[in-house]
This record gives C-alpha cells, sequence and structure tokens, in this order.
C-alpha cells in the first residue's frame, strides 16, 4: 500500500530531521535583523526574525506633547515598513536550513511551520 516499509522509514526519519532543523532555524531568527525609518529618519525601528520589535530610536525634536499624534504614527508606520522587510529574510533562511531535507516542491511554503 505504501510502498517498501523502508520508504516509510525513511520518510519518518526526514520529518524528524526536517522539525529539528526547523527548530534550530527558527531559533536562529533572532539573529536576523532588518531596519525601517520614517518621517525621513526621524523614527527607526529595527525588528528581527523572529517579529519582535528589538531597538526603537526616536529623534529629539519628535518628543513634543502636542506631536504626540504624529509620532505614533511613524512609530506603527516604521514598524510595519520593517516587519514587511524582514519577510523575505525570515523565507530564505528557512528555506536554506531545510535545504537537502525534503525534495524541493513547488508551492510548498515553510512559514506554516512557523505559527
Amino acid at each position: 500500500m505504501f510502498g517498501n516499509m523502508g520508504d516509510m522509514m525513511g520518510l519518518m526519519g526526514k520529518m524528524k530531521d526536517l522539525q529539528a532543523r526547523m527548530k534550530e532555524a527558527q531559533e536562529q531568527l533572532s539573529g536576523i535583523t532588518e531596519s525601517a525609518e520614517s518621517g525621513a529618519g526621524m523614527v527607526r525601528v529595527t525588528v528581527n526574525g523572529q517579529k519582535k520589535v528589538v531597538s526603537l530610536e526616536i529623534d529629539n525634536d519628535l518628543i513634543k506633547p502636542d506631536d504626540k499624534e504624529m509620532l505614533q504614527d511613524l512609530v506603527v508606520a516604521a514598524v510595519n515598513k520593517a516587519l514587511e522587510n524582514i519577510e523575505p529574510k525570515v523565507k530564505e533562511h528557512l528555506q536554506k536550513a531545510t535545504e537537502g531535507v525534503l525534495p524541493n516542491i513547488p508551492g510548498l511554503d515553510l512559514g506554516g511551520f512557523m505559527k
């Protein structure tokens, strides 16, 4: 039904290997960073591959109580841009980490393993 039992065992071994590599790759994502800015560089945010903000820099000129709303908008814009920019780096890192474990299946998105 499944071909020979050795094939099945081999596949199970590959899945275990894939899981181990994915776990290791996910841990390494904290070392991959991407920065983005908004407001012509007045707000700068750095995120890591685990989609966590690791630093936030705000120009002193923006720190005024009456500009609070603009500052909030600029921070949100910079964070969203940095998160968007890190996505291709995360994908590339995970693909390299799992290279050769499973056959290259077009359309297989390993990003689903991240959740």
